[in-house]
């Protein structure tokens, strides 16, 4: 009798556990701070656009983003350069980077 009543409690188990982790919220995400950071000058122009691109999709999801440009990516900065980027798979970085200043995503270089 005590090994049935055993075995009931034991199957009764998953049972309980199924109901607490209903009962629980969600996690809330926690909002990061990021730093993108890049060397990546217009020899590489897919390279060189993943800071502005990444900062982007980081920013539209919420988080605290800067994007720190050293060595040749200080270059990609300037008018003529930006408009001459052009990453494989991507806009042009011409737009995303109209979208990280529209967004005021801070860029230090």
């Amino acid at each position: 009798m005590e090994r049935r009543l055993l075995f009931l409690y034991l199957a009764g188990l998953p049972l309980f556990a199924l109901s607490s982790v209903s009962a629980q919220e969600a996690p809330k995400t926690k909002k990061l701070k990021i730093m993108m950071k890049s060397a990546w000058g217009s020899d590489d122009p897919t390279r060189a656009s993943f800071p502005f691109i990444h900062g982007l999709a980081l920013a539209d999801a919420g988080h605290d983003v800067q994007i720190f440009l050293t060595g040749e990516a200080t270059y990609t900065m300037r008018k003529a350069t930006v408009n001459a980027i052009m990453p494989v798979g991507w806009p042009p970085l011409s737009e995303t980077l109209e979208k990280v200043v529209a967004k005021h995503i801070p860029i230090f270089s």
